[in-house]
């Protein structure tokens, strides 16, 4: 319930509603707008590879080395983002904070961005599409990418001042995700109707559930 309602405070409680779908509490990063069905990667790393890892030291002998180490740092993030979109997809969720080399390539190529989203978000979305999170950079670019959901609609939405990613999945098992937009006129009301609202849908599930005789 946490994961599928959101609060927003400063508005009338008939402004409320129902939303098919899933919103996300985050702005996009890029939005490149796209019709029809979509592909989403989902990841957990910045995809621009580091010049350097943990145990790994970078040495340089010249300002030269270091100025090509990031050209071929930029040609290889350019590389990823292309190998993104020839293989259809269109949207990346990411858990990290993507780079900022990331970001100009994916808004030059098409493919828009939500970064930052919590652990528990993406384990939501891994549990509606049936997809795992994915390394890019760990694979090779020539190999096609198949661990992709496939997302019905990707738009913004304003709530209140607050801006929103909603989404729709074609789920890969029978929960269909709704979300309830609760608005009211302060955050202490909004929270005691999502309170109520919790507790009734904990009694339908207590009242509706298998009874071994």
């Amino acid at each position: 319930f946490a994961a599928l309602h959101i609060a927003v405070p400063g508005l009338p409680a008939r402004c409320s509603r129902v939303l098919p779908g899933l919103v996300l509490r985050r702005d996009f990063a890029v939005h490149c707008p796209a019709q029809g069905e979509l592909r989403a990667l989902l990841v957990t790393e910045a995809l621009r590879p580091a010049l350097t890892g943990p145990g790994v030291e970078f040495v340089v002998d010249s300002e030269g080395q270091y100025q090509a180490s990031l050209r071929w740092i930029a040609r290889r993030t350019e590389a990823l983002v292309k190998h993104l979109r020839s293989n259809n997809v269109k949207l990346l969720l990411s858990s990290a904070k993507q780079d900022e080399e990331v970001i100009y390539y994916a808004k030059l190529y098409g493919v828009s961005v939500v970064e930052c989203l919590l652990p528990e978000e993406l384990a939501l979305i891994s549990e509606i599409t049936g997809v795992s999170s994915s390394a890019p950079f760990g694979d090779s670019l020539c190999r096609e990418i198949t661990e992709t959901a496939v997302v019905t609609f990707c738009q913004p939405l304003l709530l209140g001042s607050k801006r929103c990613v909603h989404l729709g999945f074609s789920s890969g098992c029978a929960f269909q995700p709704h979300c309830l937009i609760l608005c009211g006129p302060v955050n202490g009301v909004n929270e005691q109707h999502a309170a109520a609202l919790q507790e009734a849908f904990t009694m339908l599930q207590q009242l509706f559930q298998t009874v071994d005789l």
